[in-house]
């Protein structure tokens, strides 16, 4: 009798931790870090328990993941692309990604806001590290900005006496302050409105013509 053939599973550990990072993701997002179920996520991809804590020893753990790997890239990929490959205008380049975020917010990021603002301000105050890792992703967000405004400043396109470091705090703080307003009064209008003020704002960094 021949004999029969055993289907062995394929392990991959790395497809596994991406599912988990992703269903993790949507499930703070969604539900904020303190109410986000194990057992959701769980169910979400088909990963046993063991599964999950040989990739992440605890729920702690699995959070700071989220921050560090999936806010923190969509995040800075969204802000900081359009500034990443010089030469050209960071302030056209920065008023366009405004124009981007207006024009393509989606309901469902209007409803929940930002999922780093959400974090900062949920587990801030309650965890020290969960600080550190929002804050490591609010600060390369603020020097990407920052060494746009230098470049332009060495181009010619930013006015030499602009503080590049402390416009950059204030655009990121504008943004944010901007979708958390609009996530409180359900506005997309709103939302836009202000990013078009801040867009406007950013033409007073350009030299006297």
């Amino acid at each position: 009798m021949p004999k029969r053939k055993v289907k062995r599973r394929t392990r991959a550990p790395a497809v596994t931790r991406e599912a988990l990072l992703g269903a993790a993701f949507e499930e703070i997002y969604r539900h904020g870090f303190q109410a986000a179920s194990l057992d959701a996520i769980l169910a979400k991809t088909g990963v046993t328990k063991g599964a999950l804590y040989h990739h992440f020893p605890n729920k702690a753990a699995l959070g700071y993941a989220v921050v560090d790997e999936v806010i923190r890239g969509f995040l800075l990929e969204r802000w900081l692309g359009a500034l990443a490959q010089p030469p050209g205008d960071p302030v056209a380049a920065l008023q366009q990604a405004l124009r981007d975020r207006a024009d393509n917010v989606t309901a469902e990021e209007l409803t929940l806001g930002c999922p780093l603002n959400n974090l900062a301000q949920e587990m801030s105050p309650l965890d020290e590290r969960f600080r550190r890792c929002v804050n490591a992703t609010f600060d390369t967000w603020r020097d990407g900005f920052a060494r746009a405004l230098e470049r332009g400043q060495a181009d010619g396109i930013v006015r030499r006496d602009v503080d590049a470091k402390n416009v950059a705090s204030f655009v990121v703080a504008a943004v944010e302050g901007t979708w958390g307003m609009a996530k409180n009064a359900k506005s997309l209008p709103m939302l836009r409105a202000n990013l078009e003020v801040l867009s406007a704002f950013l033409d007073t960094l350009r030299p006297a013509s």
